[in-house]
């Protein structure tokens, strides 16, 4: 019996500090972004995480465009694919700079700066709430054991961030933009 309660009190406190820290992480991205402060933000950052994340947004969003014109065949989707992906690559590189990525996450704005062009505005991470523990927890969506999605609100301009766990902790691995951003992007994408 000694065992069942000694069991229990080594799983319960490895997810307290399991979500705590992941609390802690995500404190410590609304501080840095509050602040403006860059370096912060790029150190709590997986920044070819979040590449990636826009790349699926953008090619999923693109082929769904193709696929209400006329059905896709596979191979077709598959070359579709993989040449949107060294475009869409190519364009959030540029999209997704530390400042960029500031500005995003601060304001709300997507923008490309270099181009001066804006793809939208949606919730911003810095308007989060972060002293209310329970709204906070209220927007948090498990997504995988080592992965979790953050809402900034309700609706379909709200937008999300999903964070990942790293042996160093929890780093922003994504962003979750709204689906009007998405298409704004996808009529801006380099002809495919």
């Amino acid at each position: 019996m000694k065992w069942i309660v000694g069991t229990l009190a080594v799983v319960l406190t490895i997810l307290l500090v399991y979500a705590g820290s992941a609390l802690i992480s995500i404190l410590g991205l609304v501080s840095a972004v509050r602040n403006g402060d860059v370096a912060q933000i790029m150190t709590r950052t997986d920044l070819p995480r979040v590449r990636h994340s826009l790349v699926e947004q953008l090619n999923t969003a693109y082929l769904e465009r193709l696929e209400q014109k006329r059905p896709l065949r596979p191979i077709e989707r598959m070359a579709i694919t993989s040449l949107g992906t060294t475009i869409a690559d190519d364009f959030t590189t540029k999209l997704v700079t530390p400042e960029n990525l500031s500005v995003l996450l601060r304001s709300g704005t997507v923008r490309n700066a270099a181009e001066n062009i804006s793809f939208g505005t949606m919730s911003s991470l810095a308007d989060l709430d972060a002293s209310n523990i329970f709204v906070l927890l209220g927007r948090i969506r498990p997504i995988k054991p080592d992965e979790f999605a953050l809402g900034f609100g309700r609706g379909e301009n709200a937008g999300s961030i999903s964070m990942h766990f790293e042996w160093t902790g929890w780093k922003l691995s994504g962003v979750g933009l709204p689906q009007r951003i998405v298409a704004n992007m996808v009529d801006r994408l380099p002809t495919r």
